[in-house]
């Protein structure tokens, strides 16, 4: 791979996903090059809150924000107060974003998944609950589709900033998860690269960092070895990849160098 970031100019997105736990570590030279991506090619940026969320109220922090269901996967405990407090930390973390953006030369306007871009389906019920299943109304949806004709201005020179938040058929607003909710807009969106910016360099098997790994394996170690935030960063990259996206990227680096393998860990179908 070559060491320019490829079809610049076919005006086809990338999409990056910013977790909320790495953003207040991402330096100006970080910046820069997001910058420079973004006036030659269009940008869709999908953020994550945990830690602006956390320092709003110690008590996200607590092991009883998260629930595990039937089936083992962890998710937010999500009430009405929990998406107004979502919504509050991701707009002071978009005005920073886009700040930091627009200071650089390039315009940027934040969108709410749940004004029409992102739709959700019905919500898992059964949650573990003191060694016991209990039935919990949790406002958190699995994302079923993606509207990317809300994204108007998706050109160069313009970076569209998403609050992965949805809306499920009930019309209530919902949690859904940040890297998922990415792949889902690369796959809509026909893009070529999903980068997932996060706080380790690569992902690690064994202790030993990976640079490339095809879906196949990287599902494989999915369901047999990885646990918390990179076992779903890995669910998405598959999803990803199966909307069509050509490569999902993981890493700490700066985005221009994950997208040209210079570091990271690169996710391909084959």
């Amino acid at each position: 791979m070559s060491g320019t970031t490829e079809n610049r100019d076919d005006g086809t997105p990338t999409v990056v996903k910013l977790g909320g736990s790495c953003l207040d570590d991402l330096d100006g030279a970080w910046w820069d090059d997001l910058a420079r991506l973004g006036r030659e090619r269009p940008l869709i940026l999908v953020h994550g809150w945990s830690k602006p969320l956390k320092r709003l109220r110690p008590r996200y922090g607590e092991p009883s924000a998260i629930l595990r269901d039937r089936y083992g996967n962890q998710s937010r405990w999500t009430t009405p107060e929990v998406i107004d407090d979502i919504k509050a930390v991701s707009a002071e973390l978009g005005e920073e974003v886009l700040g930091r953006l627009e200071r650089r030369g390039v315009t940027a306007e934040r969108l709410l998944g749940s004004d029409g871009l992102v739709e959700a389906g019905e919500g898992e019920r059964w949650w573990w609950r003191d060694k016991q299943l209990v039935e919990l109304e949790n406002l958190v949806g699995p994302i079923t589709g993606v509207d990317p004709a809300r994204l108007k201005n998706l050109q160069p020179g313009h970076t569209c900033l998403v609050t992965p938040l949805a809306r499920n058929a009930a019309g209530q607003e919902v949690n859904t998860d940040a890297d998922r909710a990415a792949a889902a807009l690369a796959g809509a969106t026909g893009a070529t690269g999903l980068v997932l910016v996060t706080d380790v360099a690569h992902l690690l098997i064994g202790g030993e960092p990976v640079r490339r790994i095809t879906a196949k394996a990287a599902a494989a170690f999915r369901d047999k070895g990885a646990t918390g935030g990179m076992r779903k960063k890995l669910r998405a990259a598959d999803e990803a990849l199966a909307r069509g996206v050509e490569r999902v990227v993981i890493g700490s680096a700066p985005v221009t160098d994950l997208l040209t393998a210079r570091t990271g860990t690169v996710i391909t179908r084959n």
